[in-house]
């Protein structure tokens, strides 16, 4: 885990926190019931020191914070079925973006959100574009670095 937490380290300052096993169990089995590859899986987001947060305007309760949470890029054509798998499961928030080409796996409450219908986990809300759009922005630069 001290080596994983490393890789999930803060895409911007690079400082590392310990990552809560339970977001990799679930990050595991959503993808092996979606029958997805680990080589087919692009881990955009783990943690996030505050300050990177704010620059991408997370929440601010944001389980990011607390690493726990991973925001992952799967090909278009498996991302429905990554995210349907992430929703059956019935563990930690989910948070769907399609247009955007990820899903958001966390191991807090159990939750939804994004371009996913109502259901048991409460009713679906879209964070603003924008926010998504700066986050993929911040990303992009950090990447290019």
């Amino acid at each position: 885990m001290a080596e994983l937490s490393i890789v999930l380290a803060d895409t911007r300052t690079g400082a590392v926190h310990p990552f809560d096993p339970r977001a990799i169990d679930i990050l595991w089995e959503v993808a092996r019931q979606a029958r997805i590859g680990g080589g087919d899986l692009v881990v955009l987001s783990g943690y996030r020191t505050p300050e990177t947060n704010a620059a991408v305007d997370g929440a601010g309760d944001s389980q990011h914070l607390r690493a726990g949470a991973l925001d992952v890029q799967v090909a278009s054509a498996q991302l429905t079925g990554f995210a349907e798998a992430a929703l059956a499961l019935g563990r930690g928030g989910v948070g769907v973006y399609q247009r955007r080409g990820f899903v958001h796996v966390d191991s807090g409450p159990v939750r939804r959100w994004g371009d996913v219908a109502p259901g048991p986990a409460g009713p679906g809300r879209a964070p603003a574009d924008d926010r998504i759009a700066r986050m993929a922005e911040a990303w992009a630069a950090l990447r290019g670095r």
